[in-house]
């Protein structure tokens, strides 16, 4: 699977604060710090210097993008919620695998925690990986297509050449 972010593992775990004002601006699509404390219920009860250093820390996280703006910064989530909550999930269970020697361990534990959660997840799981495994044999196929077409095409070229050899 291909990584999306490149972040420092900190930013696997937010803050409250952190959680918030992500959550405001993608809410909004992007804002500075005044636009934030101006609007209803975002940040009005914070001091200006705390939000300013909580969106610097998110933009050295690598969650956010800036713009200079006049004096200030206009800041805006350079992913979606979708994807935040993929790649945190993808690196908890990154760090599931690597825990163990035993790869199977840390699946038994995953298992488990699912079936303590909602045992339809279970099912979920269950079709999430034959959907995989059907994509994963989907292209070894057509790789093997490719393969012999090349290996076909490999071998026309040949008799071709030979036959012009022999006239």
């Amino acid at each position: 699977m291909k990584r999306v972010f490149h972040f420092r593992a900190s930013s696997s775990r937010l803050g409250p604060l952190e959680q918030r004002l992500l959550e405001a601006l993608w809410e909004h699509g992007h804002g500075t710090v005044r636009d934030l404390l101006n609007r209803e219920g975002a940040c009005r009860d914070l001091a200006y210097t705390t939000v300013m250093t909580t969106l610097d820390r998110l933009f050295k996280k690598n969650l956010l993008s800036r713009e200079v703006e006049g004096r200030a910064f206009r800041y805006a989530p350079r992913f979606t919620r979708e994807e935040l909550h993929r790649e945190i999930a993808g690196e908890a269970v990154r760090q599931l695998l690597e825990a163990s020697p035993a790869s199977s361990l840390p699946l038994s534990y995953l298992v488990e925690v699912l079936t303590e959660r909602d045992a339809h997840l279970l099912d979920k799981l269950g079709e999430a990986v034959e959907a995989k495994r059907r994509q994963l044999r989907s292209a070894d196929i057509r790789k093997a297509e490719a393969c012999n077409d090349s290996n076909s095409n490999d071998s026309k070229t040949q008799d071709s050449s030979k036959a012009q050899e022999k006239a």
